[in-house]
């Protein structure tokens, strides 16, 4: 073919391009808020327009003969009809996958756990993005759950601490006011009950402030060399009287070798609950057994009492404050010290994992057992 010819040949045909594919832009600018279907027709229909209005001007311009004209002609339009009915065929189906993923969103949106067939989807990115559609809507109903719980469980935890705080504050105002009014036969004695309902009043509000410390992550550690056994000894000599009021034999099987990076203030009050929480819940005459061991990764703490257990169903949720599994947990029939608001469990939970620890419970044939798994060294926040 001569140049001048084939020159000719794609000026024609850019020309019909440039032409057609502006009218499609500008088609395509006043269909920008209509469906996709609509767009993608346009754009199908420009290419379409844009061949045959090229081929049929190159035709035209060739003279050649009317029955060859009539041949460029009628191949033109059906491949122009087909053209345009596979890109409706696939423009319905991006359509309804398009209203399909909509009716998944507004399903997540309304709390509902939604699921799809990747077969449906029209496309590898279709099926990509309803699968994630499906993952995060199990997810979002996985986290509804959990702060569901959390609410439950915050709730209760206000409840049962404005009942701690009015009991005491009620038995008060009714011993100084009896106090005031003479009618108190033996002062002294109401002076003690007022000072042991000051100290269970001051033991609770200490144990909301560590909790609320550990809640907000705010609660700073001081690290240091320490000695588990010195720990141990230290909690079982404090509550050697509360256990030999109830005659519980306290065991402790602990080694000076067994030593860890740790705060020691916050591990003693790790210590003190679990053994308070041993001692509230072993009968009359039980055993409360304390041990220590050690390897190459950390020092496993180990606290069993002989009591009755517990619950199966409860097991997962003895570390929530304020929870309380039994009558046993209610105001009033702890020992000497403790609050009684069920948040013992849910501080030493808190100052394990900020120790990097974990802990947990199970129940034995005597009784239940608490293990507390510490790293040796703590690498976290310290001052």
């Amino acid at each position: 073919m001569p140049l001048p010819d084939f020159l000719t040949i794609v000026g024609m045909a850019l020309a019909c391009a440039l032409v057609i594919g502006a009218l499609g832009l500008l088609a395509l600018r006043l269909l920008h808020r209509r469906p996709l279907i609509a767009q993608l027709f346009v754009v199908v229909l420009t290419s379409v327009l844009s061949l045959a209005a090229g081929v049929l001007a190159v035709a035209l311009a060739m003279y050649i003969s009317p029955h060859d004209f009539l041949v460029v002609v009628t191949v033109t339009i059906v491949a122009a009809v087909v053209s345009v009915g596979v890109a409706l065929l696939l423009g319905l189906r991006i359509a309804r996958a398009g209203d399909e993923l909509r009716r998944l969103t507004h399903a997540m949106g309304e709390g509902e756990v939604v699921d799809r067939h990747p077969s449906d989807a029209p496309s590898a990115e279709f099926e990509a993005l309803a699968t994630e559609l499906a993952e995060t809507s199990h997810r979002l109903a996985q986290a509804r759950e959990e702060v569901q719980a959390i609410d439950a469980s915050r709730r209760e935890l206000v409840a049962w601490i404005s009942h701690d705080l009015r009991s005491p504050l009620s038995g008060l105002r009714a011993m100084t006011e009896a106090l005031e009014d003479g009618l108190a036969s033996d002062p002294a004695r109401f002076h003690h009950q007022m000072r042991l309902q000051v100290d269970r009043l001051t033991s609770l509000v200490d144990n909301l402030f560590e909790l609320s410390k550990i809640s907000s992550g705010t609660l700073v550690l001081t690290l240091e060399p320490l000695s588990l056994h010195d720990l141990v000894s230290d909690a079982a000599a404090e509550l050697a009287p509360v256990a030999q009021a109830k005659s519980i034999v306290l065991v402790e099987r602990t080694s000076p070798d067994h030593t860890l990076v740790g705060d020691p203030r916050e591990l003693s009050r790790v210590v003190s609950n679990l053994l308070m929480n041993a001692l509230e819940h072993t009968p009359t005459g039980g055993e409360v057994r304390i041990s220590t061991v050690q390897d190459a990764e950390g020092v496993t703490l180990s606290v069993r009492d002989s009591g009755a257990g517990i619950a199966e169903e409860d097991l997962h949720r003895i570390f929530d404050p304020g929870w309380r599994g039994t009558h046993a947990r209610t105001p009033g029939t702890g020992i000497a010290g403790t609050s009684g608001a069920g948040l013992g469990l849910a501080i030493v939970r808190g100052i394990v994992e900020a120790h990097q620890g974990r802990i947990s419970a199970t129940n034995e044939p005597t009784g239940c057992r608490f293990d507390v798994r510490l790293p040796s060294g703590v690498v976290g926040s310290s001052r």
